[in-house]
């Protein structure tokens, strides 16, 4: 078993932190609350490592992942500061699963990178647990053996709905579409410790 102190290179290095400390997979549908969840926790003293900020940190200006969006998309799938036109990604990917692939496997590889790193560092530095947000975590298939926790957030659909309309200015169909792409709520509530 590999040390916590040696250096990752891949998700499958996680598994080094499992009986170390307990690993927390925190996901739910879009607008569930997961940040709040998640910063509650972080106030508690759990290490947190959110994939939704690492794939934001990786697509914005100058990420990681922008070069290989470039190469894959072109241009015009980025803004006009240069990183990741989100809302155009959201409309090409949902309607094209090759799309869809293509950019998972230009981010995937990034994002587990990174959160590989981030856990080691907070279980380097003593945090009690740590609780990995993910939010397609159940839609992953791989998280479910790295982690001994799964902690689903759930609330209503309508207030999913307000809730990413109002934060994200989206319209309604696009909420809904993004929702009907995720696991059920009922599906997801299934999976929950």
């Amino acid at each position: 078993m590999a040390s916590i102190h040696s250096k990752p290179s891949s998700q499958t290095d996680l598994a080094s932190l499992k009986g170390v400390l307990p690993l927390i997979g925190l996901t739910g549908g879009i607008g569930s609350g997961k940040t709040t969840v998640s910063d509650l926790l972080g106030k508690l003293g759990a290490g947190i490592i959110d994939t939704d900020l690492i794939s934001h940190e990786i697509t914005a200006p100058g990420g990681r992942a922008i070069a290989g969006i470039q190469k894959a998309f072109g241009l015009e799938y980025l803004n006009s500061q240069g990183a990741l036109d989100r809302p155009k990604m959201r409309a090409l990917v949902f309607g094209d699963p090759t799309a869809r692939k293509t950019l998972e496997q230009i981010t995937h590889p990034l994002i587990r990178e990174e959160t590989t790193r981030q856990a080691i560092s907070l279980a380097q530095v003593g945090a009690p647990y740590l609780v990995f947000v993910v939010p397609l975590l159940i839609e992953s298939g791989s998280w479910r053996n790295l982690i001994d926790y799964l902690v689903v957030v759930d609330c209503p659909e309508e207030t999913q709905i307000a809730r990413v309309m109002h934060r994200n200015n989206m319209p309604r169909q696009a909420v809904i579409d993004i929702l009907n792409a995720q696991t059920s709520r009922t599906a997801r509530l299934a999976t929950a410790d």
